[in-house]
């Protein structure tokens, strides 16, 4: 009856976020990347809707007031983070030491 309750009440509030029914499977939160390739799956079954709710919005969902409300510009492609910026090498610095590294897990796709 959460997991219902979520899909039915919830998540017409959140942007980017599709329900798909398929008959007989257990509930799960599926994320897919901007090339819709799948990346987790998250089963639902054990969590109350508060619980989803909680994670859905830690993962970047952006949550409306109202279904029909809008969308601010910088959440249009929320949850997903924004590609990192490939910076040019960098020479090492007056100390010898070289700056640090771009971490490429910074930044994954969602």
């Amino acid at each position: 009856p959460q997991v219902k309750a979520f899909v039915t009440q919830d998540i017409p509030l959140y942007h980017n976020l599709e329900m798909k029914h398929l008959p007989g499977a257990d509930p799960e939160l599926v994320l897919l990347s901007l090339r819709y390739e799948e990346l987790e799956r998250i089963p639902l079954s054990d969590m109350t809707r508060e619980e989803i709710n909680q994670l859905v919005q830690e993962l970047g969902f952006y949550r409306k007031e109202t279904p029909d409300a809008p969308v601010p510009e910088e959440f249009q492609f929320a949850p997903a983070k924004p590609l990192p910026i490939l910076l040019p090498p960098q020479a090492p610095t007056t100390d010898g030491k070289n700056p640090p590294k771009w971490d490429k897990e910074e930044h994954p796709d969602l």
